[in-house]
């Protein structure tokens, strides 16, 4: 295992295998490359560090190879992304009346099981994310609704102008005006779709819907690649890398959590292998785990929250309104068992984080502090993106001591509680 004393408390390592779970994204994988380049390259000129990037060396999935001097160490990784987006694309392929079914079908399921008012205790940030779907697309069906209606009216009164009458005339403006204006609604339905990319209804829309069609259960196709990323990590964990780091972000982060609890459960993490990490950024595990049929999920938290065999750190931020900030996962989903440790709840606190004026240029951008886990800092804290996943000191040892956040939230809010037996 490479693994050295260097001189310090604690072993210091030289070679991590990453694996990066994304969130609900269709994107193609090099996006999460380029994003790392950029942002370590960033975060280099401000701390000292040294990253290069190059083409992985591992065989596999996409991905890609750093090399590092941080805190005076020589460290290379090989980052890997775990893919899922062809699920994700799968799942957004929808026409227009079926997202509006599904916005039906997903606002009566958190609604109607409670699962909305449950979350509202917890963070009203998410919560407002998840309702701006429904409250967009409703918008933009109104606005079209109005076109239909005004345009209708608009080639009446010109069929009123003509000096014409009769039965079969008035037949005739009445189809001409209700096909005029339903012509003018579809386009502008239309036309909201193919401008998704700045409101993000219909891509947010899809991300719910996909999330509650189940109910909390994870869909077979979802089951079937949660086995090949667990393929994935086991032989990472066979190998001789001074640490395993799986990395979930968003949706991603309770992937992880199934991903690792399955590998524990069937005796893959071997005793003498490479350090386990967990690091899950920006969650939003609740949006799942408080639903009625998420009984495997909340099996796989409790399992986890009380493993020797890995140490999970949980990090996100009250800037950050798509994630349930500061949320202990485990706590909230009302399944922390005696003698739970895991996960460790700190913030990368961006309003001390970020300086005031990068603060001030990302405050109202959503969807871009949603990445910045994976971002450069302006003062980094003891949370650096570069070091952890670069850097020659393993998850547990970096954070060895470190309290909990003081303003997390650790009480149980979540109405179904049930779990999965193992």
């Amino acid at each position: 295992m490479a693994m050295e004393p260097c001189g310090h408390a604690e072993p210091r390592i030289s070679g991590r295998r990453v694996f990066y779970i994304p969130g609900y994204d269709p994107i193609h994988p090099r996006r999460y490359r380029e994003l790392y380049r950029k942002e370590a390259a960033a975060q280099a000129k401000i701390s000292g560090h040294r990253i290069e990037l190059r083409a992985k060396t591992t065989d596999g999935p996409y991905g890609w190879h750093v090399k590092a001097r941080i805190e005076d160490a020589e460290v290379q990784a090989d980052m890997e992304v775990l893919v899922w987006s062809d699920i994700v694309r799968d799942s957004m392929s929808n026409t227009i009346p079926a997202t509006y079914l599904q916005l039906l079908r997903t606002a009566w399921i958190y609604i109607a099981t409670g699962t909305l008012r449950r979350l509202m205790w917890l963070r009203k940030g998410p919560v407002i994310a998840a309702l701006y779907p429904v409250g967009m697309l409703l918008v933009q069906l109104v606005l079209a609704g109005l076109l239909w209606w005004g345009l209708a009216a608009l080639v009446g009164s010109a069929f009123a102008l003509l000096p014409l009458s009769g039965r079969v005339l008035d037949a005739i403006a009445t189809a001409t005006a209700t096909f005029a204006g339903l012509i003018g609604a579809v386009w502008l339905l239309r036309r909201f779709k193919a401008l998704d990319g700045r409101f993000f209804a219909y891509y947010l829309m899809h991300d719910y819907a996909h999330t509650a069609r189940s109910r909390g259960a994870y869909p077979p196709e979802l089951e079937a690649r949660l086995r090949e990323f667990a393929e994935r990590i086991a032989a990472a964990l066979a190998g001789d890398a001074g640490e395993v780091l799986v990395v979930g972000h968003s949706s991603g982060a309770h992937l992880g959590v199934s991903v690792l609890a399955d590998l524990i459960r069937s005796a893959r993490v071997p005793a003498n292998g490479p350090a386990l990490g967990f690091l899950t950024l920006g969650q939003v595990v609740p949006m799942v785990s408080f639903l009625p049929r998420a009984q495997r999920l909340r099996a796989d938290l409790q399992f986890l929250s009380t493993r020797d065999e890995l140490a999970w750190v949980d990090v996100s931020a009250p800037g950050d309104g798509c994630a349930f900030a500061l949320c202990d996962p485990v706590s909230v989903s009302g399944v922390a068992p005696e003698g739970k440790k895991w996960p460790l709840v700190i913030s990368a606190a961006f309003t001390q984080t970020l300086s005031p004026a990068r603060w001030k240029a990302l405050r109202w951008r959503f969807f871009r502090l949603h990445f910045q886990y994976m971002c450069a800092f302006d003062n980094p804290g003891d949370y650096d993106y570069f070091r952890i996943t670069a850097g020659p000191k393993t998850l547990a040892a970096r954070f060895a001591g470190r309290a909990p956040s003081h303003s997390r939230i650790d009480v149980p809010a979540s109405k179904f509680t049930s779990v999965r037996a193992a």
